[in-house]
């Protein structure tokens, strides 16, 4: 199933989509069909100028949802957190689709309005994801910051085009969990739901505070692409080392955009993501208790194991050995 629109300022997803399917919204709950799958999607406005979206369902058939820019400029951010144990497939510009996350499969992603993307939802599946759509006006009043980084004045500033990346915090992952467990049958649910998608806010954009401010590079679709792609290249082979002048080739960019646009989107340098990944994946095989620690350092391309055993310790805490026991 493909659901396409375009994100004019007006747009509702819900009616829209509930139209695609033959169903209808009652109280800002969309309930999905049985012979379409199980589950819902629920909205809540806090205002017109501030809402979000639940999606918790399991569907039937595989569902593609197209969203193409308006051309109508950019007066809304969306903030995108996706938790789940199925890996996500996105894309921007219409291209091949890439992995939103890796092993683990929770990432948020926080956007302009003017990018246009293609997400993939496997069927048979279970989808949790939320939206949290708000204009930067009212943003800007919440977050009530007086001196924000670039990161934030690019955000709430008027007319930017930007895309950023970040990992998702137990904590939030607990957050998300409150919410869409909520019965909204009680008569403070709404007060409750505002209050809590403030808070989730609140830890997605802490987190970007503190990214280092520098000079905003415009990101357009294309770019947004490629940028996926680049990801892909790292985290596919981490016994390898990433090679600046390869990446920059296969995403048709020079080496110096490709580091600016690669660490404005996901927070840090390219080496540094890969290191990142690689204590990630290392972690994940020495908790499935299958591989020794020689094992898992081998196989992630160290050759001298006192050294993975520092950066992991350095990441984590512990050691590699004691780690896999705890």
């Amino acid at each position: 199933m493909i659901f396409s629109f375009s994100a004019t300022p007006d747009f509702d997803f819900m009616t829209y989509f509930a139209r695609h399917i033959q169903t209808t919204v009652q109280n800002g709950l969309l309930v999905i069909p049985d012979h379409f799958g199980q589950g819902y999607i629920r909205k809540l406005a806090f205002g017109p100028d501030f809402k979000i979206t639940i999606h918790r369902y399991c569907l039937k058939e595989e569902l593609v949802i197209k969203r193409h820019t308006s051309g109508q400029g950019n007066d809304l951010i969306t903030v995108f957190f996706y938790n789940n144990e199925q890996a996500l497939e996105i894309a921007y510009n219409d291209d091949t689709q890439v992995l939103f996350s890796q092993r683990d499969e929770s990432a948020i992603q926080v956007t302009s309005n003017d990018l246009s993307s293609t997400i993939r939802f496997p069927a048979h599946q279970q989808i949790h994801y939320v939206v949290v759509a708000i204009k930067p006006p009212r943003l800007t009043e919440l977050l009530a910051v007086n001196a924000p980084n670039s990161v934030l004045q690019t955000i709430t500033g008027s007319g930017n085009s930007f895309l950023f990346f970040e990992r998702m915090e137990a904590e939030t992952k607990l957050l998300l969990k409150n919410i869409t467990a909520m019965d909204m049958s009680d008569s403070l649910s709404h007060f409750y739901m505002q209050i809590k998608v403030q808070e989730l806010l609140y830890l997605v954009f802490h987190k970007l505070s503190f990214r280092e401010s520098a000079a905003h590079q415009t990101i357009n679709s294309a770019d947004a692409e490629r940028l996926l792609y680049i990801r892909r290249e790292i985290i596919s082979d981490l016994s390898v080392p990433p090679v600046i002048r390869e990446l920059a080739q296969i995403a048709a960019m020079s080496e110096t955009k490709l580091k600016q646009l690669f660490k404005q989107t996901f927070g840090t340098t390219i080496y540094t993501y890969y290191q990142q990944a690689r204590m990630e994946e290392a972690a994940f095989l020495l908790k499935q208790g299958k591989h020794s620690v020689g094992e898992v350092g081998y196989e992630l391309g160290f050759s001298n194991l006192s050294h993975f055993s520092r950066l992991f310790e350095k990441h984590y805490g512990l050691n590699p050995k004691r780690y896999s026991y705890s």
